[in-house]
């Protein structure tokens, strides 16, 4: 099974150095790194390039043109040109618990898709975290809260059975898939522009076309930088695409990742 970490970015390189220094530390590697850039400008260019001679890994860089934020566009686009079997998905704000990738390729099942946990750094911490570029955080640390969320349990997490419904527990920043039931359900849909629901969405429609979700807890962790609250200018009409996919139980969005194929 060849795997992508696939990593979605927009103009924090403090943060996306922190995430890259996470990935270095990993106890299995991916086959290949995805930068899903939004829009990002020289500085970020400049560090993914960097990080390229730091990692014995593929990295591609996808970017597009800043007009708002179109995350599920770049999203798509940078899953059409993987060349890998799972997608394990990020944020670029989100640092990854040194078993992290090993955690979610060893509950990889077909037909299913994994979300995880998200342990959030406080507010009060960012700056501390960036500047010495912390990677570690222990049930003990005054770095963050949901402390029980960072506690790596393996063998607990083996008590989280697979099910069929949307879990509120769901989190797109850490989520993984099969490429093949991302593209059965032609991946992001683009209606979506604006913060919000585009990653529910798309596990929505999985769901409607029969995969199954599994929680990762106890494992498959990643820690999360606090930032100001993104515009949620457009989240009304995002709500709306949602339901509709709710209630009609749809599974191909009309506007998706097949242009990119």
């Amino acid at each position: 099974m060849r795997t992508s970490l696939l990593v979605s970015t927009y103009n924090w390189p403090q943060a996306l150095k922190v995430v890259f220094k996470s990935l270095k530390e990993q106890t299995v590697l991916p086959d290949e790194v995805l930068i899903a850039d939004d829009g990002s400008k020289e500085e970020t260019k400049l560090l993914i390039e960097q990080f390229k001679n730091e990692i014995s890994i593929p990295v591609k860089h996808f970017w597009q043109e800043d007009n708002g934020f179109r995350k599920s566009k770049i999203l798509n686009k940078a899953v059409a040109g993987s060349d890998s079997d799972y997608i394990i998905q990020i944020d670029g704000d989100c640092i990854m618990h040194r078993n992290f990738i090993e955690d979610h390729i060893n509950a990889a099942e077909r037909n299913m898709y994994l979300y995880g946990a998200r342990v959030n750094i406080l507010e009060d911490a960012v700056k501390e975290v960036l500047e010495n570029k912390i990677t570690s955080f222990s049930f003990f640390s005054k770095l963050i809260k949901n402390k029980t969320r960072s506690l790596h349990i393996p063998f607990l997490a083996g008590m989280y059975k697979p099910h069929k419904e949307y879990s509120d527990k769901f989190r797109g920043c850490n989520v993984s898939y099969w490429k093949s039931d991302f593209i059965a359900v032609n991946g992001y849909n683009e209606s979506f522009e604006g913060w919000g629901r585009e990653d529910s969405d798309l596990v929505i429609r999985m769901g409607n076309n029969g995969v199954i979700a599994k929680r990762l807890r106890y494992a498959g962790i990643v820690f999360h930088i606090h930032h100001k609250i993104n515009s949620r200018d457009n989240f009304e009409a995002n709500e709306r695409i949602q339901q509709e996919t709710i209630e009609k139980k749809i599974i191909r969005c009309e506007q998706g990742v097949d242009q990119y194929l």
